[in-house]
């Protein structure tokens, strides 16, 4: 598993050469990849619904207890099948809606990283691992999102998606390092052995809400599904893998994977039931609103996320049970109506519902296709959903006291219905509407098989629904429950309550979208309501943070070197200074004793000079002066036995007053352009910070410690580095890249100062 998702990252590399060379066939050739992974997975199915688990691990950072482990149960398996079988259709369906485009290849690229990214985040079995993995989908996902980079409202959403979701990462991150030290260990699989340990710490209530910021931020969860619709400024396959299929889901994933240690508390139900509740309906209502097919599914893809997660906070194996049928029948109807939808919007050049109709003549298997998927969202018999709504009844029905779910998920059910038609009917049945910007024809096959394949599969699973409980529902939902269960779907249970508020939601849901332009007029007066919402906070924030970015820009960044400088320096003399009252610091003043008149003289010279340089009016003189302090420096140098250091002082002294001679003798007398307030304050600032360095040296100076270098340098210089002048080793051969950066400054400084002398600045006649 760990070479797969690893292969799958490096195999990105090569569709932008693949699609100079095959062109139009790169798809079906990308494509074999995630088909060859669906292939894999596919032969764990016996041995993982048998209750075996697979486990793989590398070592990464042992030292952090973070190791590149991987673990495959019923729950990873199911999302590992998704996320591979739902990509390998994707890719072959954008080679046809995308041929022709000149990123094409670049397309193909960033869906391998976001799908191995995907398997990295599910299979993952180390907190961290799944971190980095997590991490990786937000920023493939920002790439996908923002493909159409010369759209403005494509990188608007792609910066929305990635700050929001970017935001619940860290907080996810937070969270997961204090899971980690409540329950000893960074391991999932170990982790799921202490939840009783977890719930009983001190850390657990912020561990869980970090993690739940986390995981709804990614989720679209109420307040943060505001991102999510604002996607769709993706293509459509970009919107069906990300947002119906994967992304969106990876949440629910980290919900489902982490409730045997987080679950079973008042917190955890009172929390995400409710959020989950709200987003359910949210997003339905929203739903309805829209006019442009995509949006109709991004919303309705937000109530379903919501009410996955209703049943998650719930935390009863049936409510289990309802999570993961839904989430595998979400995935094949509506990942069938977004590509139905790009159909359409590809061969008719609309995807606003009120121009769509009576296409089923033109585009019977697209049509058959969309048909079938939107009476599996509706819930209608025989689809899967069906079967997952009734579960979800069963288990909502179980809870104290259900009257609150119960509504909330009929009124969601009702709106699932008018969604189902919107998207999946309407657009094919009736008469044409108008005449659209193209004739309306069939897709290429490539296109149309894809959404045909997985509205069939949800419809096929509803008829056959044994061997997926048997296979594959059933280890899922014990990976959920960390118990054996036995999932046993059936498309008949009787007469009973929940089928009756199933059908009572289809009639209502059919009476509604009778009545739904009706229904939209009546809600146009919350339209200004509806804008303030979370996305105008979130709008807000944004503007808020640019004010204070400018307002600190202004004052950090005023342009100004000497304000720079300042800023610097009293920041350094305080900080420093403070720290050293501190520790009461030993001068050693009484060394002084030893003071030779020749060193007083030097001293006198460099502070006398240094007063020259600050107060000179001409700039000569300050280089001539400045020429005296770099002077009596070397002299130090030669006193204190280091002449190669005087006499490279000496040099450097000499070349520098005679080129500064050179430069400035033309230039006019110093201007004042501070005030005498100004070169006050810089004065004392200056002798502060002065004064600071003094007392460091001198504290320095007066503390004896045994010296380590130095006996070093005396031993090896001349064994290792054949040399006897120690300082000339240091340079070239212990500090021999330390050097060679200086030298190759120095080059460059160079060819920029030859380049400005060759520059010719003159104009041209007649310019």
């Amino acid at each position: 598993m760990v070479w797969i998702v690893l292969l799958s990252f490096v195999s990105a590399f090569f569709p932008p050469w693949l699609c100079r060379v095959l062109h139009s066939r790169t798809g079906w050739i990308v494509a074999l990849l995630p088909a060859a992974i669906t292939a894999y997975f596919a032969r764990f199915i016996e041995e993982i619904s048998s209750g075996g688990t697979v486990v793989e691990s590398m070592g990464w950072v042992p030292c952090l207890g973070i190791e590149l482990s991987f673990h495959l149960d019923g729950l990873s398996l199911l999302f590992a099948l998704l996320i591979s079988g739902i990509g390998t259709l994707v890719v072959i369906y954008s080679g046809s809606y995308l041929a022709g485009h000149y990123q094409l290849g670049r397309f193909y690229s960033t869906l391998l990283i976001f799908m191995a990214s995907m398997l990295g985040t599910v299979l993952a079995d180390n907190v961290i691992t799944l971190f980095v993995f997590w991490e990786l989908t937000s920023f493939s996902s920002y790439l996908l999102i923002g493909f159409n980079s010369d759209q403005k409202p494509a990188r608007e959403a792609a910066l929305q998606a990635l700050l929001v979701t970017g935001a619940g990462g860290l907080a996810l991150l937070a969270g997961f390092l204090l899971l980690g030290q409540a329950a000893g260990t960074l391991e999932i699989s170990a982790l799921l052995a202490k939840g009783d340990a977890v719930r009983s710490h001190p850390f657990y209530v912020p561990i869980l809400l970090l993690i739940l910021a986390g995981a709804m931020t990614k989720s679209a969860q109420f307040p943060f599904h505001f991102w999510l619709p604002n996607a769709m400024q993706a293509p459509t396959p970009v919107s069906t893998y990300l947002h119906s299929a994967t992304m969106v889901k990876a949440g629910v994933y980290l919900l489902a994977r982490l409730s045997p240690v987080l679950a079973g508390t008042a917190i955890w139900e009172n929390v995400v039931t409710p959020v989950g509740m709200i987003t359910m309906l949210t997003g339905a209502f929203l739903s309805l609103l829209q006019t442009d097919l995509k949006l109709v599914l991004a919303y309705s893809t937000v109530s379903a996320l919501g009410g996955m997660t209703m049943m998650l906070g719930v935390g009863s194996q049936p409510a289990a049970e309802a999570a993961v049928m839904f989430l595998v029948a979400h995935a094949l109807y509506k990942g069938a109506l977004f590509l139905v939808v790009g159909i359409l919007d590809h061969e008719t050049g609309t995807r606003q519902s009120g121009r769509l109709g009576g296409l089923f003549r033109a585009m019977p298997a697209t049509g058959l296709a969309g048909i079938l998927a939107g009476f599996s969202m509706a819930g209608f018999m025989p689809s899967f959903n069906f079967i997952a709504k009734e579960q979800t009844y069963a288990a909502i029905l179980e809870t104290t006291p259900a009257v609150f779910l119960t509504a909330a998920f009929f009124v969601a059910g009702t709106c699932y219905v008018v969604v189902g038609g919107i998207t999946g009917f309407q657009p094919f049945t009736g008469r044409p509407r108008e005449r659209f910007l193209k004739p309306p024809h069939e897709a290429p096959p490539s296109m149309w098989v894809c959404p045909l394949i997985m509205a069939a599969a949800g419809v096929l699973v509803g008829v056959f629904p044994s061997p997926a409980g048997k296979y594959m529902l059933s280890s899922a939902v014990g990976a959920v429950l960390q118990a054996p269960s036995e999932v046993q779907p059936a498309l008949w249970h009787g007469p009973d309550v929940k089928l009756f508020l199933s059908t009572a939601a289809m009639l209502a849901g059919i009476c509604l979208y009778l009545a739904r332009a009706k229904f939209r007029r009546s809600m146009e007066p919350l339209t200004p309501l509806l804008s303030k919402g979370p996305e105008h906070l979130y709008s807000l924030s944004l503007a808020w943070l640019d004010t204070i970015a400018c307002a600190q820009t202004r004052v950090l960044q005023s342009g100004r070197l000497n304000l720079y400088l300042l800023i610097t320096i009293v920041t350094t003399t305080g900080l420093v200074g403070a720290s050293m009252l501190e520790h009461e610091p030993i001068l050693g003043l009484e060394r002084w004793s030893d003071l030779h008149i020749y060193e007083a003289i030097l001293a006198v010279v460099l502070l006398t000079s240094t007063v020259v340089i600050v107060r000179s009016r001409s700039r000569l003189a300050a280089v001539a002066a400045l020429g005296v302090v770099g002077y009596a420096v070397a002299l130090l140098f030669l006193l204190f036995s280091a002449p190669d250091l005087a006499m490279t002082q000496f040099c450097i002294e000499t070349l520098s007053v005679v080129l500064l001679v050179m430069v400035l003798y033309r230039l006019p007398r110093y201007r004042d352009y501070s005030s005498g307030k100004e070169r006050f304050r810089d004065a004392v600032v200056a002798t502060l910070a002065g004064g600071l360095i003094t007392a460091l040296v001198l504290v320095a100076t007066a503390v004896t410690r045994e010296a380590r270098l130095t006996p070093f340098f005396t031993e090896h210089s001349l064994l290792l580095a054949k040399g006897r002048n120690i300082v000339n080793v240091i340079l070239v051969d212990f500090r021999g890249l330390d050097t060679l950066g200086e030298i190759t400054v120095l080059a460059v400084a160079a060819l920029g100062v030859y380049s400005l002398l060759k520059l010719n600045t003159g104009k041209k006649s007649g310019d």
